[in-house]
This record gives C-alpha cells, structure tokens and sequence, in this order.
C-alpha cells in the first residue's frame, strides 16, 4: 500500500479567489509548486481533493474545472512537479439539477479521500491531508488520515476552530519541508 498527501485546492496550491476557474485567474501559492515537487521526490503520492460547489450552483462547468486541473498540471511539470490524482466533488445542497444531491464525496465528509485509497491503494492511516478549512481537517479525521492546517486562504481565520494537537503550517511548502524532513528551513 502507498501513503499519499491529500491537498485542498483553493488556498492552499493556489490563491484563494471565488469559483475560480478561469486560467487567467489562477495564481499559485508562493512556494507550492517546490512543496508538491518535494513531496513527489520523498515517494508520496499527490492527491487533490476538492469541492467545487460553483458546478451546482452554475457558475462554470466540470469541463472548466479540468481544463484549469490540466493547466495547473502543466505549470507544475515546468518545476518537475505533479499531481497524481485529481478528485472533486460538483454537488452543493442548493445546487441545481444532478448535482442538487445528497453526497459522500463533499468534504468534511471522507469520500473522495475513500476514493482515492480504493483506486490508488493508498493506506489513509499512514497519509496526510493539507488544507485551510476545517472542513478539509475533518474530512482527514474522518478517513484516518493525519490532518495538517496550513495558513493561506481561510486557514489564519480558521486555526482557532481547528482541534487541538491538528498541526499548523504557514503554507503548502512549510507542511511539506515538515513532512519529508527538511523543517529546518522554515
């Protein structure tokens, strides 16, 4: 079985900016593209997971949301870095039409984290989840997986709300450096 990192999107590996989709929007996170090139060469797995309400609520289409995945791969391969899977959840509870339902992929719950260990065989006790929302930290507890908080995107207005002994990081590349032993640098 694999261990894996599971990392949020938005504010975490990029800026936080409302129902991002459009390439000319995207912006990494200061440091993100050298966290995921580091957890790549310390034998991770990369997971994205992430939700994507604005598919329910209309705002722009699954085939938005890859084409951004696909150009976010890209800009990444250009450092020698990748993202081995991409997960997200479309569905909100007020979204309309199919994506209006019940779910077990929209974090906090464990879905796509579930997922992702069946197709991967990934071993959730030994893997990581990183993002800046509760939500992505009780979706890590919820799967088994050690949670991590990183900072950037909602992550400062979030720490208070977080339980304790969940560790914090500034940034993706802090939680990275942690994870493959290179802290000394933060």
């Amino acid at each position: 079985m694999k261990r894996a990192v599971f990392i949020d999107r938005d504010g975490t590996i990029n800026q936080e900016k409302d129902y991002l989709y459009r390439i000319e929007e995207f912006e990494f996170v200061p440091g993100a593209p050298e966290a995921i090139r580091r957890l790549n060469e310390a034998g991770y797995l990369v997971v994205v997971v992430t939700n994507q309400s604005g598919v329910a609520r209309g705002y722009y289409s699954e085939e938005d949301v890859e084409n951004l995945h696909r150009h976010i791969a890209g800009e990444l391969n250009l450092v020698g870095a990748r993202v081995d899977a991409w997960l997200y959840c479309p569905h909100h509870p007020s979204g309309k039409g199919s994506y209006a339902l019940p779910c077990l992929c929209r974090k906090p719950l464990p879905g796509m984290l579930h997922e992702a260990a069946r197709r991967f065989d990934i071993e959730l006790e030994a893997s990581v989840m990183i993002g800046d929302k509760l939500a992505d930290i009780e979706a890590a507890r919820a799967a088994g997986c050690r949670p991590i908080l990183v900072r950037s995107g909602y992550g400062a207005s979030e720490e208070a709300r977080i339980p304790e002994g969940t560790a914090v990081f500034d940034d993706l590349l802090g939680a990275a450096l942690f994870l493959t032993g290179n802290d000394d640098h933060v």
